[in-house]
């Protein structure tokens, strides 16, 4: 007796299969050979997405919104909308959250981070999303540019569309340019397919895809819908006004009894798509009111109210800007510069493609009210619908290039993107293209691809007259495969130069972020907590959006910023029983991908005792003349000293330094032993929480100085351990080391590697131990 059920029995299986193989071939023989190669495009766009996406952005990009949403599509995937970190929230405050008392919340609406977060939890990988979505915009700028020019015309568009380096670097980043505009471009199809073909369904899911779009982003949505909004406004007036003229002689017993089945097509099918939409105008407002507690209030407002569109003031933070019609003008006319020549397919080429089928769509609609042209084969029509519906396509195309321009005018992040309007290296803009434009490529990629099959179908006709004028077919075809062969090169060698300048700027990124964050991916972290630095201000994932906190604060490793002493101890007392972390590095963080930075992942713990005695080691190099010892509170207490120093004259190769942390202050024995008793005092700090340094500062005899500088975190506590009563300290150590030439004080560029001999000069020792007692 067999052990497999009927339906797997081996043989069973192979006739199975191979049944299923024969009906894929039969449908591979039915399908047309350009739906096929549209198919392949885009599939060859969400490969090319996905690669890029896991390799030139494999440690997220310099656009720290990605950090944004994944962290949003996380939340979501833990069935929440905000973090709840109640007093903790200003330690965990993520890049672009609000704090609402303890609440934090996203500036941004949850739908990007919605498509992240399907990925997240089918597959364990929110870039699935990203090949998904490119490989989705490419399919339907195909469907779209087929309605309106045909179907060569819109394979081409497609291809245009997946080249453009804007379409290939935004859709390989978590960012919601090219997620909102597939949801624009299934309202585009949709809403085509609803007219040409008078469907219902197909209005309804218009009005369902343009709501989503309008609850991802509004303002970029009203602008597309823009003048497909105008176009049914003036199709429910013009049908409305016959419908008056007819039923003017109808009872109004007659007019209830039809009901919504007698109003006329535009009405009923425009009405469907307008419900839909609303309805999602309705969940926005909802989502406002659940976040903000107002529905007309979006989060972004309440972030930064002077950040939406408009004239005048515009503020985002500590960014203000006099936002003119005149900057604005020359801000987008710049950002249509960097796209025409930079950011579109082929650069110059493809947008003088674009300009080509714009004028091929002029011409055809004017002699014969076809927008294909003059140059298409009537007898090989490829596409359906009316001429007078493919106007209407085409028109509504111009219409969407128009509305993105104009509209974009009204808001000032174009401007803020390009940052520096002399420099195309410069801002997020020179990465990723004017994203705010991103909807933009879409009438441009389909007039590219309408320029393109126009001269495939010219070549064609050139081929047929050099036949008819003597020359063999063979002579003609090979004729015509130079003339094609070297047309394609040329804007195959346009295409990948205009795309590799950004890839390389953001290969360039990723190798500096890839380098800053190997510790942690050299770290495996069993209950970890990561004090992280703050060169942005006190931020989250500003700029180390790799470094992100799961939805309970409570995952494998949590982050906090590395902030007042005060406030750190409360992090601390809020983790007690995690493996500590200090995050820090060598070198200034800036914007610029060739500035590195050295990182540290350096272990921590906390030692309290009624007191900490310590000692510091320092190498000394030849001809120091002397080394000044010195303690400083960062804070400080008041009734003694605000410092004590002593100075050592007697050098050898190096020297040891003992100090000691007390519930009074910390105390110099040192300096007693110098000749000046009164500076044996103890020198206090703020019991609450302080950052006491310890500096050796060597002076040779020419004045120049090296510093040795080590700040301890300290406070003090009442003892709660069994047999421990009175006054303790607490320190986390060790001590944030530093060494610095001719200052005292050099920050993260003096950041000391004790385990990496080769960071600097071969006489540099810098040892530190210390030893709790009660």
């Amino acid at each position: 007796m067999s052990v497999f059920p009927p339906s797997l029995r081996p043989r069973r299986l192979v006739a199975r299969v191979r049944r299923l193989l024969v009906r894929l071939r039969q449908r591979l023989e039915r399908a047309d050979r350009v739906s096929l190669a549209a198919a392949l495009v885009a599939v060859a766009a969400g490969a090319l997405t996905f690669a890029v996406a896991v390799t030139v952005f494999s440690h997220h990009s310099a656009n720290h919104d990605e950090a944004v949403y994944l962290t949003q599509a996380a939340l979501l995937l833990d069935g929440q909308l905000a973090f709840h970190a109640g007093s903790l929230a200003d330690a965990v405050h993520p890049w672009f959250f609000i704090e609402d008392g303890g609440r934090l919340y996203p500036k941004y609406n949850p739908v990007p981070a919605a498509t992240f977060a399907v990925s997240m939890a089918l597959f364990g990988e929110p870039r699935v999303t990203l090949a998904v979505v490119a490989a989705g915009n490419a399919a339907l700028v195909y469907l779209l540019g087929s309605a309106a020019v045909g179907r060569r015309a819109g394979l081409a568009a497609a291809v245009l569309f997946a080249a453009s380096p804007m379409a290939i670097a935004t859709s390989s980043a978590f960012l919601p340019y090219a997620p909102t505009t597939l949801f624009n471009l299934v309202f585009a199809v949709a809403y085509l397919r609803s007219v040409r073909d008078e469907s219902l369904r197909a209005a309804g899911v218009a009005g369902l895809a343009i709501g989503v779009a309008f609850f991802a982003r509004p303002y970029t949505a009203v602008l597309f819908a823009a003048p497909f909004i105008c176009h049914a406004l003036w199709r429910v007036a013009s049908a409305t006004r016959r419908f008056g003229a007819e039923s003017a002689a109808s009872t109004p017993r007659a007019l209830v009894d039809a009901g919504v089945r007698g109003l006329p097509d535009p009405v009923r099918r425009h009405g469907l798509t307008a419900l839909f939409g609303t309805l999602f105008v309705g969940v926005t407002l909802a989502y406002n009111a659940r976040m903000t507690g107002s529905p007309l209030v979006f989060p972004y407002q309440v972030f930064a109210p002077m950040d939406g569109p408009g004239f005048g003031e515009r503020r985002i933070l500590g960014h203000s800007v006099d936002y003119t019609l005149g900057l604005a003008l020359e801000s987008n006319g710049y950002a249509l510069r960097e796209i025409a020549t930079r950011w579109f397919a082929a650069g110059p080429l493809g947008t003088l493609a674009a300009l080509v089928g714009g004028a091929v769509a002029l011409r055809g609609w004017r002699a014969t009210g076809d927008p294909r042209g003059l140059l298409y084969d009537r007898a090989a029509d490829d596409a359906s619908g009316t001429p007078g519906f493919r106007r209407t396509a085409t028109a509504l195309l111009v219409g969407v290039a128009v509305s993105v321009v104009v509209g974009n005018l009204y808001f000032w992040g174009t401007h803020n993107a390009l940052a520096d309007l002399s420099d195309p290296t410069d801002g997020l803009a020179s990465l990723f293209g004017p994203f705010y434009h991103f909807d933009l490529l879409v009438p441009l990629s389909v007039f590219g691809g309408l320029a393109v099959a126009a001269a495939a179908r010219a070549l064609s006709a050139a081929r047929d007259r050099l036949v008819s004028r003597g020359a063999s077919g063979t002579v003609a075809r090979v004729a015509i495969a130079v003339v094609v062969a070297s047309a394609v090169v040329v804007a195959g060698v346009a295409a990948v130069d205009a795309a590799a300048d950004p890839i390389e700027r953001n290969a360039a990124v990723d190798a500096k972020h890839e380098a800053a964050y190997a510790p942690f991916d050299e770290t495996t972290f069993e209950g970890g907590l990561v004090f992280v630095p703050t060169p942005y201000g006190e931020w989250q994932n500003h700029p180390f959006q790799y470094l992100r906190n799961g939805p309970g604060l409570d995952g494998e490793v949590v982050y906090a910023l590395d902030r007042d002493p005060v406030e750190n101890f409360a992090v601390l007392d809020a983790y007690p029983d995690r493996t500590l972390y200090r995050y820090g590095y060598q070198g200034v963080w800036t914007a610029d991908p060739e500035t590195r930075v050295t990182p540290k992942l350096e272990p921590l713990d906390r030692r309290t005792g009624a007191r900490i005695d310590a000692e510091t080691t320092v190498g000394v190099p030849d001809r120091v003349a002397r080394a000044q010892v010195r303690v400083d509170p960062r804070r400080g207490a008041p009734g003694g000293p605000d410092h004590v120093s002593y100075t050592v004259s007697d050098l050898g190769d190096s020297l040891a330094v003992d100090w000691a942390v007390t519930p009074e202050g910390v105390r110099l024995p040192g300096a007693a032993a110098a000749g000046d008793p009164e500076a044996g005092d103890p020198v206090p700090f703020d019991p609450e929480g302080d950052a006491v340094a310890v500096t050796v500062t060597l002076v040779d005899p020419a004045g120049a100085t090296f510093t040795y500088r080590q700040e301890v975190t300290v406070r003090v506590t009442e003892g709660s351990e069994a047999g421990a009563s009175g006054e303790r300290v607490e320190v986390v150590w060790p001590p944030e080391r530093s060494t610095c030439r001719l200052v005292t004080a050099c920050g993260t560029e003096g950041t000391y590697f004790p385990d990496e001999p080769d960071a600097h000069p071969e006489w540099v020792v810098f040892e530190t131990a210390a030893e709790a007692s009660d």
